[in-house]
């Protein structure tokens, strides 16, 4: 079985100016052996005509594309991902907008069907504006491709970042969603609830079940139920603190349900406060299940 990893991570603000600091952050990322990593807050990585950037493609060993405003970036094997489409913009009301690419597996072969891979870094401050985003974000769910034999097929998608929201509760060993009053920041509180039906307040959970409407299914959640009841999988991304409040699980990576057959675990990978304020998030797929995956559905088209 061929392995294929998956990292995601919010790295808090690309190292603070810290070279020595992002240097070790990437350092980390390596010793975890990817062939995809989603990046979010790639702040500074496009001055200097993408500098740093590229200065992070030496260090990962992968091909980097940079999102608008650096936002977010998509760090990608170029000896098992190839480019076939980028786009520049996503939505008109992102504020920190996403890096999304077609891409084609190359193990797959030739003929095999791309996929949307897409790292993005939802609002911090309006809930409004998140589920909004999250609209948009599935569609690159709904991308489609012509085969070879000429039959318009709808394309699977991967899609990791920072929700700056909460999982629908209903798992075990899920953090519990806070309790809006804990929540010692008041700003925070507005930052991270809605106006719910009977006019209260309640955390926000809705791009995590627009997405799951959407057909996106959160793959540690999957992992932790429909698979192993691996509980690791839905382990906290950010650390409890006095102004967000208790251990949660912002961090999250979406695939659509095509590609659940290839996923063979999730995991979280802890780091330092002095590192960064998020986790990274690992996912593992079978890479021949992956080319199975990509091949039946263009077999499928054209039957």
């Amino acid at each position: 079985m061929s392995k294929l990893t998956l990292l995601s991570w919010n790295f808090e603000n690309n190292g603070k100016d810290d070279p020595a600091k992002r240097l070790k952050a990437h350092e980390l990322l390596v010793s975890l052996n990817p062939h995809l990593v989603l990046r979010q807050e790639m702040w500074g990585a496009g001055t200097n005509g993408n500098t740093i950037l590229y200065e992070l493609e030496q260090v990962l060993g992968l091909r980097g594309w940079l999102g608008p405003e650096s936002c977010t970036a998509v760090f990608a094997d170029p000896s098992v991902f190839q480019p076939v489409r980028e786009w520049d913009t996503a939505a008109p009301m992102w504020v920190l907008p996403p890096t999304a690419l077609i891409m084609r597996y190359l193990p797959a072969g030739a003929e095999a069907m791309p996929l949307a891979l897409v790292s993005y870094h939802l609002n911090y401050a309006s809930a409004t504006t998140r589920v909004a985003e999250a609209e948009w974000l599935s569609t690159w769910a709904d991308k489609r491709w012509t085969t070879p034999q000429g039959e318009v097929v709808r394309m699977p998608c991967l899609a990791g970042g920072d929700n700056n929201s909460y999982p629908v509760p209903g798992v075990e060993g899920d953090p519990a969603l806070p309790v809006l009053e804990e929540i010692e920041d008041r700003r925070h509180r507005l930052h991270r609830s809605y106006v719910g039906a009977n006019g209260t307040r309640v955390m926000d959970t809705r791009p995590d079940e627009a997405l799951s409407t959407a057909g996106l299914e959160d793959l540690a959640r999957y992992w932790a139920t429909a698979r192993r009841g691996d509980k690791r999988a839905v382990s906290r991304t950010v650390n409890a603190c006095a102004t967000h409040g208790p251990d949660s699980r912002v961090d999250r990576v979406y695939g659509t349900n095509d590609l659940l057959p290839a996923v063979t675990g999730v995991d979280v990978i802890e780091v330092s406060e002095d590192d960064s304020d998020h986790h990274i998030v690992r996912v593992t797929l079978d890479g021949d299940c992956f080319s199975d995956v990509l091949n039946q559905q263009v077999a499928e088209a054209a039957a």
